[in-house]
């Protein structure tokens, strides 16, 4: 059963109590930049804050939290759950299907087999955590994952640590899930990559160092948040050299493994020729991206440019349904307002029913 990653949605969830720290750990002082002359066209800078100067760009822009995650079909028809290793145990094959309650049964008829099997363990503590076959329960997933942890297993020891930086199934203990996450991250990317971010909070040079380590190491296994984390802390000079084309590489890693950050922050750098050849078209495909997937500092920066024909062919229409949905989520923009006044009643009208219906799908 080497080798086999697990992608539930209970340690994604636990995970997110380290991911947002990111905009206090990695967020670099401002940096004194000159004002680019305004574009004939008057277009906003997409990397501006959209209520201030639409010139003024952002070193990094902080995730926005993470959209639900999918659920068990969404996953299959993602290709997020791999395909199924003819040699593979029954409890893990039947996982990997899909077929949650089948990998239950057969991974506890494995723990009553033989009472030290860690890895059944482990698979029923992630069952538990996401409450996948069984009823979710934060509190046996938490067993669970310590008695396969105290036997060895690091995705186990991962595992409890997410729990336990949460405070879910188990008192709220940073320090044993700070040592959790030393013991498995050699083995778990996503352990080392969570246990970097704890690095960075100790505000030291050699906490630094050692968590470019951590990162860099996550990131040859295409961790995302590794990914992001080394583009970030190489544009700052954090912890390794300063370097702003090795900083455009790994943001453009972590934007195609999906780190929707990273989408954006690429897309400005795209757009702005920052540390990579300016590429106004990308830029767009790179907002786009993250834009359909509920980032309202993407949609923003989408909206900019089809009210400008910047990247994209003009499009008040587009530009409205990008606005509309970023101002829902609470970023509004004047800029836009501005730009955008003049709009016809029908073109407001299939602007709205352009929204309703992506509101629509998303309950």
């Amino acid at each position: 059963m080497g080798g086999i990653r697990l992608r539930l949605q209970g340690r994604k969830a636990a995970r997110w109590a380290v991911l947002t720290v990111w905009a206090t750990l990695l967020a670099a002082p401002p940096v004194a930049r000159a004002e680019p002359k305004p574009p004939e066209s008057g277009v906003a800078d997409p990397g501006a804050a959209a209520s201030s100067s639409p010139l003024t760009l952002p070193q990094t822009v902080a995730p926005a939290p993470p959209p639900p995650p999918p659920s068990p079909e969404q996953e299959r028809d993602l290709g997020m759950i791999p395909s199924v290793d003819p040699g593979m145990d029954a409890a893990y094959g039947a996982y990997q299907r899909g077929l949650f309650i089948t990998a239950f049964r057969e991974a506890t008829a494995r723990v009553g087999r033989d009472p030290g099997d860690a890895a059944a363990m482990t698979l029923l503590g992630e069952l538990h955590a996401a409450g996948l076959g069984v009823r979710q329960d934060w509190t046996r997933a938490a067993e669970w994952f310590r008695l396969a942890a105290d036997r060895g297993d690091p995705h186990a020891a991962y595992g409890l640590a997410m729990l336990e930086i949460d405070g879910r199934g188990v008192p709220k203990n940073v320090a044993d899930a700070r040592r959790l996450l030393e013991r498995s991250a050699d083995a778990v990317p996503a352990a080392a990559t969570s246990l970097g971010l704890m690095l960075l909070g100790d505000q030291r040079p050699e906490s630094d160092r050692r968590a470019v380590e951590l990162f860099r190491s996550a990131a040859e296994a295409l961790d995302p948040d590794a990914l992001y984390a080394m583009a970030v802390l190489t544009r700052q000079g954090r912890g390794t050299e300063k370097d702003a084309s090795e900083a455009a590489l790994w943001m453009g890693k972590a934007a195609s493994e999906r780190n929707i950050a990273a989408q954006v922050e690429y897309g400005i750098m795209l757009f702005n020729g920052d540390g990579i050849r300016k590429d106004e078209p990308a830029a767009a495909r790179m907002f786009t991206r993250a834009a359909v997937r509920g980032n309202a500092v993407a949609q923003n920066r989408l909206a900019r440019l089809y009210a400008a024909g910047r990247g994209v062919q003009k499009n008040v229409v587009e530009a409205a349904k990008w606005h509309e949905l970023a101002k829902l989520q609470g970023l509004p923009d004047t800029w836009l307002d501005g730009a955008l006044k003049d709009m016809s009643p029908d073109e407001k009208k299939k602007a709205a029913d352009a929204v309703n219906k992506i509101i629509g799908d998303q309950f």
